[in-house]
């Protein structure tokens, strides 16, 4: 059977914020549905609070709603969902799955059931197994329509984690999508009776888009991009930047992005005398992030298990740095080694380790032939792995619907 003839035309895609500065993996995902063909609505559950967004988001042609997070009263809300009821038989009866749910979700799950109802959606996707899930799961039970959602890292990861409402929640969909082989262990592991549904589909690039060009004869600058928060590990390569400095190796080191570790890192800096050497750009808009991933010798990527379990899935900056020519250095924290297999499409250090971050710093920049090797066998391992048109087409494929029966009841626990 063709993609065409049995996958949904129209489909809603739930996320927590919408747009954000760190998930370009989701617009990349989105520009290559819409380009398929699909109908597709985007629901936020809140607004985003970045201050820059990347231009590809001005590419998106999907409209976007903001399901409403204002409060009702009680007397209000007990009107609210006779009305509600009218257009979603029986709601009564199925709340009644969901009275652990904090009711902020409820809420927003009943507009998003009421708005599929109205628009004839036929599918939800969410993504992080978090409250964007949340919400698509009650409302496909609402609305009587399949849901899938995306795990990536943290949602799955950290210590904090309601493993009954994440069991419930895979066990309710009818597929499951994760970014990395480790995570397909991972989750099989531990949900053992639904692993047939759990798939794994690597986030793809739009290599239409992004150039391939040689690292020969680039200044010593070393860059990274992400969040700055822990389990970037980015105190680690300031410490690997403090060696490189004594050791007397040319260098400058560009870190790109911002968060809640800003200050701490600044402070790291200052304190190690870097200021010449190592700089926090802030965020930066895309076309001023490729123009230093062209004049990088590396991107760097020392990522780390946080203490509360968070970790990065697959950084799609990684992907970018390899498709764009920049040959990586990384860890092995989860999905990483998948893509940087060291020394042969980048290098892998110890998490954790800034004296072997620094020797591979150092070896990258006194090793000519070495950094095109990696770069060039990086750039093939994209293109075979992570080519969006490709990626998204398999999505397309797990979204065949698979309506649950009304008279089939979810799982409780969330």
């Amino acid at each position: 059977m063709s993609e065409e003839n049995k996958t949904p035309k129209k489909i809603g895609y739930v996320v927590k914020k919408y747009p954000r500065y760190s998930e370009t993996f989701i617009v990349n995902e989105i520009l290559a549905h819409e380009d398929a063909g699909l109908e597709i609505q985007i629901f936020s559950l809140t607004p985003s609070d970045d201050s820059h967004f990347q231009d590809i988001v001005g590419e998106v042609q999907s409209p976007v709603r903001y399901l409403p997070l204002d409060y009702l009263k009680a007397s209000t809300w007990w009107k609210y969902l006779n009305k509600a009821n009218e257009v979603l038989p029986n709601l009564f009866q199925m709340l009644e799955v969901f009275r652990d749910e904090k009711f902020k979700y409820v809420y927003q799950a009943i507009e998003l059931a009421k708005i599929i109802r109205k628009t004839e959606i036929e599918h939800l996707h969410a993504h992080f197994a978090t409250s964007a899930t949340t919400v698509a799961r009650m409302a496909s039970y609402f609305s009587n329509i399949s849901y899938t959602f995306t795990a990536h890292a943290k949602d799955i990861y950290q210590k904090d984690i309601d493993f009954g409402k994440l069991q419930s929640k895979i066990h309710d969909a009818s597929s499951v999508i994760t970014v990395s082989n480790y995570n397909l262990e991972h989750l099989t592991r531990m949900f053992g009776s639904d692993k047939d549904k759990i798939k794994r589909v690597y986030n793809g690039l739009d290599l239409r888009k992004i150039q391939y060009r040689s690292p020969e004869n680039r200044k010593p600058n070393i860059i990274t991009i992400g969040r700055l928060v822990e389990k970037k590990g980015l105190n680690i390569l300031v410490d690997a930047c403090e060696i490189l400095a004594k050791h007397g190796v040319e260098f400058h080191c560009s870190i790109i992005g911002k968060g809640e570790l800003e200050s701490e890192l600044l402070g790291q800096i200052k304190e190690k005398n870097l200021q010449d050497k190592v700089e926090l750009t802030g965020a930066l808009p895309r076309t001023q992030a490729l123009k230093n991933f062209y004049d990088a010798s590396i991107f760097t990527a020392p990522a780390i298990v946080a203490n509360d379990g968070n970790r990065d899935g697959l950084p799609t900056s990684i992907l970018e740095a390899m498709a764009l020519g920049v040959p990586c250095i990384s860890t092995d924290v989860t999905g990483i080694p998948e893509v940087i297999k060291d020394n042969k499409t980048g290098i892998v250090v110890p998490q954790n380790n800034s004296v072997e971050l620094a020797k591979a710093i150092e070896r990258l920049l006194n090793d000519s032939k070495l950094s095109i090797s990696l770069s060039e066998n990086a750039r093939k391992l994209i293109e075979s792995n992570f080519d969006i048109s490709k990626n998204s087409a398999k999505i397309r494929e797990i979204f065949a619907p698979n309506v649950v029966s009304k008279e089939v009841i979810l799982t409780s626990g969330g």
